[in-house]
């Protein structure tokens, strides 16, 4: 793709990466066919490919409405259209640097800031995130029937074995997942316990960062990783009496975040080695799992029909496709068949919040695919992914290491 980008980008980081990213792109439209929101709207400007031709006119300084962004805030950043390129096209970054020029030139409305405001205000916040669903669970009978709906049910979390193993990893509790799910991680914690790992928890890591970078506020969101990175460091660093193998992360969004440190600190002076250490450090739970020996699990799977819902950040962002599929059939368990499962749920971070309405489509349509085999649990890997899930399924839904750990217990 020719470009000319104006002179007030050209010459800066972000612009010299855009326009590398806009050249490499050929308008084959082979993105269109994997896109969600081009699925359901129709429109060539709700598709990557007519997204990257907004982007590049904004980069060479054509007028930029109120329009155009709304074309990219209906992307859901899902990056089944990476995985669709034959270009390897980084959308998903283009998009970034896109959002950013546009916000600074259109604005946005009074109610539009302000609740952009309180969702960063809110979600990186473990305590808050706490309050707030505290409250809402109290008044859940009183609440309109959408709204009940999202509010997650109490969840019963089992203790975490106390570890004495050799080998040690370290997990990401996780903002929003730490309270809502918080038997995900404890899940993990007593099934590696049982292959002889301990799972620790940096008293002071928490949001990965993710929900301030990717709504615009980039510098907030880079605050979140150096945070991180500093309580991880003393785990990890080389010189530890007995460093961590690897940083664990169950929810799949945080860790297509996490896995981008060493990406979005490389300038960084201070940070960009270390980032780096925690990106190549970085693990999906799942990557743990294809490494160990499961035998000593005792599991043989069981009669419930399982239907698997592969988050886009594991199959698009981490290119993890197929592994949760890989272990529970090694493992005896049987799964029922999905139409179309690159497609996006709908959660997509904020965008169920942000977006309702297409979130609420692609809900539905997902819901439908996932129950078309007539399974007895839906199982995934993102607690977004599952709280959206549960709002409207008639089957239940837990993450996939939840599902382990019970067979395991049954075991037992």
């Amino acid at each position: 793709m020719q470009t000319s980008l104006t002179k007030v980008i050209r010459d800066t980081p972000e612009g010299n990466e855009a326009d590398s990213i806009l050249r490499s792109c050929v308008h084959c439209g082979f993105c269109t066919a994997t896109c969600p929101t081009y699925q359901l709207l129709g429109d060539e400007l709700d598709g990557p490919r007519g997204r990257i031709y907004l982007i590049k006119q904004v980069l060479e300084g054509n007028e930029v409405t109120r329009k155009t962004q709304q074309h990219l805030d209906r992307c859901l950043t899902c990056r089944a259209c990476e995985t669709t390129c034959p270009s390897g096209v980084r959308y998903a970054r283009l998009l970034d640097i896109g959002r950013e020029v546009v916000d600074k030139q259109v604005g946005r409305s009074l109610g539009d800031r302000l609740l952009r405001k309180i969702l960063r205000l809110i979600l990186p916040f473990q305590s808050r995130v706490k309050t707030l669903l505290t409250i809402g669970k109290l008044l859940r009978p009183l609440l309109p029937g959408k709204i009940k709906k999202k509010i997650p049910a109490q969840q019963t979390t089992n203790t975490r074995p106390v570890t004495r193993h050799p080998r040690s990893m370290l997990v990401l509790e996780g903002c929003v997942q730490s309270v809502a799910t918080p038997n995900t991680n404890a899940a993990a914690c007593r099934l590696l316990n049982q292959l002889g790992i301990n799972l620790l928890s940096a008293a002071e890591a928490g949001c990965c960062g993710a929900v301030s970078y990717h709504m615009n506020a980039h510098k907030e969101g880079l605050d979140f990783m150096r945070r991180n990175i500093d309580a991880w460091w003393p785990y990890i660093k080389a010189d530890s009496e007995s460093p961590c193998e690897a940083i664990v992360i169950s929810a799949s969004g945080c860790g297509a975040m996490v896995k981008e440190y060493g990406d979005v600190l490389k300038d960084d002076p201070d940070y960009a080695e270390k980032a780096q250490r925690i990106t190549e450090l970085c693990k999906d739970l799942t990557e743990i799992l294809l490494e160990e020996d499961l035998s000593s699990l005792n599991i043989s799977g069981n009669r419930k029909k399982i239907a698997i819902q592969t988050p886009c950040t594991l199959q698009h962002a981490q290119q993890l496709n197929g592994v949760i599929d890989t272990i529970l059939q090694q493992l005896g368990f049987e799964l029922t068949a999905v139409a179309d499962p690159h497609l996006c749920c709908g959660s997509a971070g904020t965008y169920s919040i942000l977006q309702k309405e297409l979130s609420q489509q692609l809900l539905e349509k997902k819901l439908e695919t996932l129950g078309s085999g007539e399974p007895e649990l839906i199982v995934t890997a993102n607690t977004g992914c599952q709280l959206h899930l549960e709002s409207e399924s008639k089957i239940p839904v837990k993450h996939w290491i939840e599902l382990l750990d019970e067979a395991t217990q049954k075991k037992v």
